[in-house]
């Protein structure tokens, strides 16, 4: 199974701190899953790839959904305290 998430920002310098933030997790991976995070252009694109079964690949994908939400309320604290 494979999956690709594309999000868009305002600017790349957004993406690029979400992209920076959710990318960590992308190396503690099992066998059989592979998670890739880029940025480009204002946008953030992550590669989910699963050899692991159904329950593995839904996981996976709400786990980053989930990682980058918590990066933008990061962001947005940040913001509101300027």
């Amino acid at each position: 199974m494979e999956a690709a998430i594309i999000l868009n920002y305002e600017n790349a310098k957004i993406a690029e701190a979400i992209a920076n933030a959710v990318s960590p997790d992308n190396f503690k991976t099992p066998k059989g899953l592979t998670v890739k995070t880029m940025q480009k252009d204002g946008k953030v694109l992550t590669t989910i790839r699963c050899k692991n079964g159904l329950a593995t690949f839904i996981a996976t994908i709400d786990d980053v959904l989930f990682c980058t939400l918590t990066a933008e309320k990061a962001l947005q604290a940040t913001r509101k305290l300027k």
